[in-house]
């Protein structure tokens, strides 16, 4: 069992070897070793202003914005809650079968405060329809499943 365990550890070895040589390699001839993914499939994110005040009209504009009407402060992404609040929003939304776009609060600080402010509402996620306020996690869910969401979707023109 010790030859294995000794083995192993050599293999590994030679294994995080290589892997420190692939970022000076790349250098060396000019690459990028990211996810292997070209760089206009990278996340493009906006800067977050400096001033609070700068922050909250940041925020008004994501709210009101007209591509997509219906916009979620969210802790993490869609993809990958992270918070079973913001998962339950997604889930909603997903079976509403509505677009939406999206802001992980956990990237800034400074939003996530901004949009506590901006909304008078003390919690994440928050749901925006058409630059309206609609609520958190609990008055969202209560409104799927009364029907008043589908009809607040409606009044926003928001299509599905």
């Amino acid at each position: 069992r010790v030859y294995t365990r000794q083995r192993r550890t050599r293999r590994d070895m030679s294994l995080l070897r290589l892997a420190s040589r692939l970022p000076r390699a790349a250098a060396r001839h000019n690459l990028r070793c990211l996810s292997g993914s070209h760089s206009d499939f990278e996340t493009v994110r906006k800067k977050v202003p400096a001033t609070a005040e700068g922050v909250q009209a940041m925020i008004k504009e994501q709210a009101r914005r007209g591509g997509t009407p219906v916009m979620l402060y969210m802790k993490g992404t869609p993809q990958q809650p992270q918070c079973g609040f913001s998962q339950q929003v997604c889930r909603v939304l997903h079976a509403t079968g509505v677009e939406f776009d999206s802001v992980n609060v956990l990237e800034d600080e400074s939003i996530r405060e901004g949009v506590k402010q901006y909304s008078e509402w003390p919690t994440i996620p928050q749901l925006y329809v058409g630059g309206e306020f609609i609520g958190g996690c609990d008055i969202v869910t209560e409104a799927f499943q009364s029907g008043e969401l589908d009809e607040t979707f409606r009044a926003a023109g928001v299509k599905k």
